[in-house]
């Protein structure tokens, strides 16, 4: 290093709201290498996608303070960039001070944040007196209100042992703690509180994966939901073959300008016109503030099967762009998706969800509810069935449909209007063009 020269700091920057950590995935440059402003020099992965992380200034790798499957913070320095020379300076070096000269001491290097504690507070299922309700606003870190909701409690309820009485993610699972250590609540199994595993070593050969991120915030959302969710599965079923024929008909065009027309496309914008028609299912039940958000928007979230896990990209505003529109967006989310180029904001914000699994062959399933969502509407793929029709049968192309909802706000006759809605539309593919 240059005595004098410059010297920058790269710190891992804000990536998104509730982001405290990530996983360094990659490590592009090496100490003594050259790089220019903006330059690429790690890649890291949030829960849900992968991140290049630019070098803030050109200049000199002095010192590289990470490395591949390191888990960083937010604020934690990455490495130093020796930006360009400076007014040399002596310094003494400190074996002078051994021989009595006065050595003035380099500052050590700023420690690296500690890095987030892994949740050890179990989720939940508390009583009544501990049910989050309405009150006055609290000092509270985002992140510590972000964890007291999807643990279930009242953050107002917390002590706050921060400055001014400020609650960190610590305190919420403090509180926690004694509530379930008191009895006041029973924990479900759930990815922090699952029951220790028999030792299966002693019947046999294994081998230990760890979680991916991916995997392991799947594993957490699917268990919240389907402990906070009361489901129900709803199955239908479409006649597409007449609207088959008009796909294959008119998609050498679309196909031709990069835009692939897939059943999946054509959903998605009937299930945002549906949504408008029973906003319903285009809202969330807000318990603890005893109301029904009704959206004004509506995101449309499609489940992307990816190497690393699924992810789902959100089309917004699905219920103001055309089919061809909504296939463009389609396709080049889910290309970003497999690629690891999705951005965490791109997956944020959805107001219902479809799952397209006929690629692999599947009929009907009932998949889980993405709360704060309430309905997710699973599709399997189509067969030829022979179906009676005019005195004989016929051979017909049929979709099957699953519909998923939360039953706290959704009734079986809705969720029947609903996903007949759907089907009918599929059958008359005429009704596309007047929802455009």
């Amino acid at each position: 290093m240059t005595m004098g020269a410059p010297v920058e700091e790269l710190k891992l920057p804000e990536l998104g709201e509730n982001i405290e950590s990530v996983e360094v995935s990659a490590v592009m440059i090496a100490v003594g290498d050259t790089v220019e402003r903006d330059q690429p020099v790690i890649e890291v992965e949030t829960e849900k996608a992968s991140l290049e992380v630019p070098a803030p200034a050109a200049g000199k790798i002095t010192e590289l303070l990470v490395s591949k499957g390191d888990q960083i913070a937010v604020g934690q320095v990455i490495l130093r960039i020796e930006t360009g020379a400076g007014e040399a300076a002596e310094v003494a070096e400190p074996k002078a001070a051994a021989a009595g000269g006065v050595a003035e001491s380099t500052p050590e290097p700023t420690a690296a944040p500690p890095l987030p504690e892994q949740d050890d507070a179990p989720v939940v299922s508390f009583p009544a007196k501990h049910k989050p309700k309405i009150g006055r606003a609290v000092p509270a870190a985002p992140s510590a209100r972000a964890l007291a909701r999807q643990l279930g409690v009242d953050i107002n309820e917390v002590p706050g042992r921060g400055p001014g009485g400020r609650i960190s993610r610590d305190d919420v699972k403090a509180y926690v703690k004694s509530i379930v250590q008191s009895g006041g609540g029973a924990a479900p199994s759930a990815p922090g509180s699952a029951p220790t595993l028999p030792d299966f070593s002693q019947w046999g050969e294994i081998e230990r994966e760890p979680l991916t991120n991916i995997r392991r915030s799947t594993a957490a959302n699917m268990s919240n939901a389907w402990t906070t969710v009361p489901h129900v599965t709803q199955f239908d079923r479409a006649d597409i073959t007449q609207l088959e024929s008009m796909r294959k008909r008119f998609n050498q065009r679309p196909e031709a300008e990069g835009r692939k027309m897939t059943v999946t496309a054509i959903l998605i914008k009937l299930v945002a016109s549906a949504l408008k028609q029973f906003p319903k299912f285009n809202s969330s039940l807000d318990l603890a503030g005893d109301s029904v958000v009704h959206k004004k928007y509506v995101h449309v979230g499609v489940a992307v099967d990816t190497p690393r896990g699924l992810l789902v990209p959100v089309i917004r505003d699905a219920d103001v762009k055309n089919v061809v529109q909504i296939a463009a967006e389609l396709n080049d989310l889910a290309a970003r998706a497999r690629d690891k180029k999705l951005k965490p904001d791109e997956m944020r914000g959805a107001t219902f969800t479809v799952t397209n699994l006929g690629g692999l062959g599947t009929t009907y399933f009932s998949p889980i509810v993405n709360w704060p969502e309430v309905a997710i509407l699973g599709v399997g793929r189509a067969e030829q069935v022979a179906i009676w029709s005019n005195g004989r049968f016929e051979p017909r192309l049929i979709l099957p449909l699953s519909l998923s909802y939360d039953h706290r706000l959704v009734d079986g006759a809705d969720a029947a209007r609903f996903l007949r809605w759907i089907a009918e539309a599929l059958e008359q593919p005429l009704l596309l063009l007047l929802e455009d």
